[in-house]
């Protein structure tokens, strides 16, 4: 007998041998129908694998990460059959799945076309209709490349497989490709799925390659969630950063700098109101501020660990007959202000902020607007502490976090702790202590984390922190990383309390990361429509003819004296006209004075995106806009 361990702590006993699908079917039928793959051991599987002796057994369904993403890899399957069905000569690489859906590289002279999705999507229609099961067939790697002999990119990719033993996936008697797996149970269980573009991509990056196609789709479990998905897209086109930042005159691009953004006035308006919040929090919870140069000695990066982990990042200069580079980072610049005095374990935490301007080589075909660039302003922090500081001191930046965060409007936070990679400089001891303190830290506020293996930065583990959108897209802002390397390198010491020198634990932050990325993000988020206190205009006086024109300067004087950035339209326009220009621009408030306003000293309240006006007096408007303001309120309706 088999001893079944499920995830609520129970028990049951089951024939050994059973798969994980016989197994589900004993569980329940409701259970049995949303099943779509299974978690043994701690390892995901197809349901059709086999369980014995004492064994831990999770069962996927849709609503699990896990089962939309074995959803996924299966319709990239399916889609690959419906394209070799349509298209017999195709030579299929490779097909992972990627954020909100799959994609599937293949080779093909005949170029794929959007007028050919629907043809795609018909023929995989026809196949999930079929409800044919996926079959797992394993082979030795030997027999792999036997069987695939004379298929370059197949072979090439049982050549990269790890292990010993390669599968392959069947879904019926006329389609088998090479696949580790999971597969969701049949056809049938594939869910609701779109064809959404094609590109061509390189075989594995290589512009010396022949240039592939690479077939985008999506899956999901139900119709619903998909059209709801399509939905957000065409949202989240109408509010692309691009298109807004032109149409509202915040930022730009140029040839003569790629990658390099040019705020305009109204974009350095949001700039310098996030710099003074930010600045704001960061006094309240003890930082000092610092500025370090841009471009330093080359023997400072090597001294760092930054030549070595990131070169490939860098740009480099030469001058003097000495070479030089400019900072991809601003931590190495922070250790040489700290050296040039000593410090007394009094002193600590030591919190030290820089609104650092640092520069990172980008390929040219990733750069993205102001999500992607070359130059860009992180609001960089270094806190230098005692061992036995560490966790309280990470407690209170997720504090900070959490608060600007919540400034911006952001409510839904979602925390990884990424750990030790491949490249990385310090001892193994050093990187358990450090995981082992972030860990610490999160378990004191109550956090739910996930794991992210291998991705920590080169000198330290680290907590990212991400904030999701009004559309539900996931944003990594926020960073905190433990390092015991760095402060070595630079000989940083504190003399502690029984009057020795000790090197002390360096935690690198940053909240908002990159300026440009956050302020991009901002703008998708509110759809260009910004909170009263970061809009770069709050307020438009439109008188409705010129004979009320100096009570509407009047009106704007007052409220430039309070401090409120406003304007007053004083054009021959009717006032129809006046306020649709000042909506298209997106004013949060547009103030109509006529003769009735100008003789109670009051004015006619429009805010964006509502049709209902309000008359109050001036004194009254200034005091209510100035406390939305003060509160960081979203709310625009008075």
């Amino acid at each position: 007998m088999a001893r079944i361990k499920l995830p609520d702590g129970s028990t049951i006993e089951v024939a050994d041998g059973i798969t994980a699908g016989e197994l589900v079917q004993q569980i329940g039928p409701g259970l049995a129908k949303a099943a779509l793959a299974a978690r043994i051991d701690g390892k995901l599987a197809d349901l059709s694998t086999t369980l014995s002796g004492d064994t831990e057994v999770q069962i996927i369904t849709p609503k699990d990460p896990e089962g939309l993403e074995a959803m996924r890899h299966s319709c990239a399957h399916v889609m690959a059959e419906a394209i070799c069905s349509i298209w017999p000569q195709t030579m299929l690489v490779y097909g992972p799945t990627v954020e909100d859906g799959f994609y599937y590289d293949i080779d093909l002279d005949e170029p794929i076309r959007p007028a050919d999705f629907d043809r795609i999507e018909e023929e995989m229609r026809e196949i999930l209709k079929a409800d044919r099961p996926f079959v797992r067939r394993k082979m030795s790697r030997a027999e792999a490349l036997e069987k695939l002999a004379g298929d370059k990119y197949k072979t090439d990719n049982v050549n990269r497989a790890d292990g010993d033993i390669i599968s392959f996936y069947a879904s019926g008697d006329d389609f088998e490709d090479l696949c580790r797996g999971p597969h969701v149970p049949s056809t049938g269980k594939v869910g609701s799925f779109k064809i959404m573009s094609v590109a061509g991509a390189y075989w594995h990056g290589d512009p010396t390659q022949k240039m592939l196609q690479r077939v985008y789709g999506t899956a999901w479990p139900t119709k619903k969630e998909l059209d709801a998905y399509l939905m957000r897209l065409v949202e989240a086109k109408k509010r692309d950063h691009r298109l807004l930042g032109k149409q509202l005159d915040l930022f730009s691009f140029n040839e003569a700098g790629p990658g390099f953004a040019f705020m305009h006035p109204k974009g350095m308006i949001i700039w310098n109101a996030i710099v003074d919040f930010l600045r704001g929090v960061q006094e309240r919870y003890g930082y000092e501020e610092i500025k370090t140069p841009i471009i330093l000695n080359e023997e400072l990066w090597h001294r760092s660990g930054h030549w070595d982990n990131y070169k490939e990042n860098m740009y480099f200069t030469r001058f003097d007959d000495t070479g030089y580079a400019i900072k991809p980072m601003n931590c190495p610049g922070g250790c040489l202000v700290y050296k040039t005095r000593k410090h007394s374990y009094r002193e600590f935490p030591k919190r030290i902020a820089e609104f650092g301007l640092v520069h990172r080589h980008e390929a040219s075909g990733v750069m993205h607007g102001l999500f992607r660039v070359r130059q860009f302003t992180q609001d960089d922090a270094h806190i230098y502490c005692t061992p036995d500081q560490i966790e309280s001191e990470i407690v209170g930046v997720i504090n900070l976090v959490f608060e600007i965060y919540t400034g911006f409007g952001f409510e839904d936070f979602f925390i990884e702790l990424s750990t030790k990679p491949e490249k990385h400089i310090g001892s193994d001891e050093i990187w358990d202590i450090s995981t082992d303190a972030l860990k610490a830290a999160l378990k004191q506020k109550a956090i739910e984390y996930k794991i992210n293996e291998g991705d920590g930065a080169f000198y330290g583990p680290k907590i990212d922190f991400h904030v999701q959108d009004c559309l539900k897209r996931l944003w990594q802002l926020g960073t905190i990383q433990l390092d015991f390397s760095m402060p070595q390198r630079f000989d940083l010491v504190y003399t502690d309390k029984d009057n020795t020198e000790k090197t002390p634990v360096m935690i690198h932050r940053a909240v908002l990361g990159s300026f440009e990325r956050f302020i991009g993000i901002l703008i998708e988020h509110y759809g260009g429509n910004m909170p009263l206190w970061l809009a770069p205009e709050q307020v438009r006086v439109l008188p409705i003819s010129e004979k009320t024109a100096d009570y509407a300067i009047q009106v704007e004087t007052k409220l430039r004296a309070e401090q409120l950035r406003c304007s007053c339209d004083l054009s021959d326009e009717k006032i129809g006209a006046k306020i649709a220009k000042a909506h298209s621009e997106k004013l949060p408030y547009m103030l109509v004075v006529g003769p009735k306003e100008a003789e109670s000293d009051a004015v006619n309240v429009r805010t964006h995106g509502s049709k209902e006006t309000k008359t109050v007096g001036i004194d009254e408007f200034v005091a209510i806009s100035k406390q939305k303001i003060a509160d960081k309120q979203v709310e625009l309706a008075f």
